[in-house]
């Protein structure tokens, strides 16, 4: 498996904002480009839902509890993706997790980040 490192999460007050980063570290350049990179978030109790995630060329598929307010970026060059998340919302409080696979995977699965909490309150 290829780590991913995650970054960014914490403590933010409802309305703000947070930007998530993960980042393929010892992917091959030429693989990364190949994946389908994405972000997902699980809460105590629950299993881990898609939030968003981005295929190698930008299209880009979103939870509908986050469009509008999410967005998924990727620079293959920098084997890198990250989450930008305005006006969040107490429910938005979840550990958020890095994935990456091959389009040949089903969502939900392939390597995962070890997750990164993001927590909203005031």
């Amino acid at each position: 498996q290829v780590p991913l490192v995650e970054s960014g999460g914490g403590l933010v007050q409802p309305g703000g904002s947070l930007r998530l980063s993960c980042r393929a570290s010892r992917a091959i350049l030429s693989t990364f480009n190949t994946y389908i990179m994405g972000w997902y978030r699980q809460t105590p109790g629950k299993g881990r839902e898609l939030v968003a995630d981005i295929t190698r060329d930008g299209t880009t598929t979103y939870a509908d509890s986050v469009k509008g307010r999410f967005t998924i970026s990727r620079d293959n060059s920098r084997k890198t993706i990250w989450l930008r998340m305005d006006s969040l919302k107490p429910e938005d409080t979840a550990v958020y997790f890095c994935n990456q696979r091959f389009a040949s995977i089903s969502a939900g699965g392939g390597s995962w980040g070890q997750g990164t909490q993001v927590t909203v309150s005031s």
